[in-house]
């Protein structure tokens, strides 16, 4: 007779993701902030059924409601999955030629939106941070910068009623 030997039941030693306390702590003091805030706000008029006060008080709690929600979960042992990377090569290097070139581009765009406006730097912000990423056609990266830069000056403008910088073409939007 053969005595079988059998390996214990591995345990698994508990994790705990500091980090997440961290996270919980951050979401605790901004939420107490908000509602702090919002007990400093003043009353509106009599007559609205709602008081400006009364959204901070919500996003506050909601913080505060968060805070509690993940420091439980950590305490209970949840630890998120790590990223498994889509595709991407974490052992390469970052590509500092496209940051900077975007960067480039951005600086461009604050540098002379007030001068050549909304309509014209959106157009060009889109263009070259598409020729930045790697696209090589101008064309249809123009196009569509005019349109979506046009599209969202009137979005402001007209819909929402916030005025932005118009530049060279104002009087012609």
């Amino acid at each position: 007779m053969s005595a079988t030997h059998t390996d214990p039941v591995p345990t698994r030693r508990r994790v705990v993701d500091s980090a997440q306390y961290g996270l919980a702590a951050f979401l605790a003091v901004v939420g107490a902030v908000v509602v702090w805030d919002a007990t400093t706000l003043e009353k509106g008029f009599a007559d609205q059924p709602v008081q400006p006060y009364a959204m901070p008080y919500v996003v506050g709690a909601g913080l505060l409601l968060l805070a509690v929600l993940l420091a439980v979960a950590t305490a209970c042992g949840d630890v998120p999955e790590a990223e498994e990377g889509e595709d991407v090569d974490l052992s390469g290097g970052s590509d500092w030629v496209t940051v900077a070139k975007l960067t480039a581009v951005f600086v461009l765009n604050v540098a002379l939106v007030e001068w050549l406006g909304w309509a014209i730097t959106g157009a060009i912000l889109f263009a070259g941070s598409a020729w930045a990423l790697g696209s090589r056609s101008w064309v249809r990266d123009v196009a569509i910068g005019v349109a979506l830069s046009l599209l969202t000056w009137y979005g402001f403008y007209v819909g929402l009623g916030i005025p932005i910088p118009a530049g060279v073409l104002d009087g012609v939007l």
